[in-house]
C-alpha cells in the first residue's frame, strides 16, 4: 500500500487561529501525532499523559490533547498526541474516522466511507 500526505488545518480549543500543517496519512496509527512546539504555539495544552506502543513494540510516554481538525469535510474535535521533535506528522485512524474518512491508496487520497455504529 502506498502511502501520501494531506494538508489540513489544526487549532487549539477555542477555535481562535487555525495553522496548516502537512501530515503522512497513517491509518495504522491510532492517533494524529503534531509537533509539540506547533501544538504550543496554538496555545493547545495537554490533558493528559499516555503510554503509546511503537511498531517495534517499544513504549513511549507521550501527552495528549485535543484539536480543532478542519478538512474539506468540514471541523471537528479530534485528539492529538504531541509528537516529539522526531517524531513525524501523522493523520491517524481515530482522526480518520470521526471526519468518515477512508483511504484510497491506489490513488493517494481521503474518501467518505460508512461509518460503523
Amino acid at each position: 500500500m502506498g502511502t501520501f500526505n494531506v494538508e489540513f488545518e489544526i487549532s487549539d480549543f477555542a477555535g481562535n487561529r487555525f495553522e496548516r500543517v502537512e501530515a503522512l496519512v497513517d491509518s495504522g496509527a491510532t492517533y494524529t501525532v503534531l509537533p509539540s512546539a506547533l501544538l504550543a504555539d496554538l496555545g493547545v495544552k495537554p490533558h493528559r499523559t499516555m503510554t503509546f506502543e511503537l511498531a517495534d513494540g517499544s513504549l513511549i510516554e507521550r501527552d495528549f490533547g485535543r484539536v480543532w481538525v478542519k478538512l474539506a469535510e468540514g471541523e471537528e474535535m479530534s485528539p492529538v498526541i504531541f509528537g516529539d521533535s522526531n517524531d513525524a506528522p501523522l493523520l491517524g485512524a481515530v482522526t480518520l474516522e470521526i471526519f468518515g474518512l477512508g483511504i484510497d491508496p491506489m490513488n493517494g487520497r481521503l474518501v467518505p466511507v460508512n461509518a460503523l455504529i
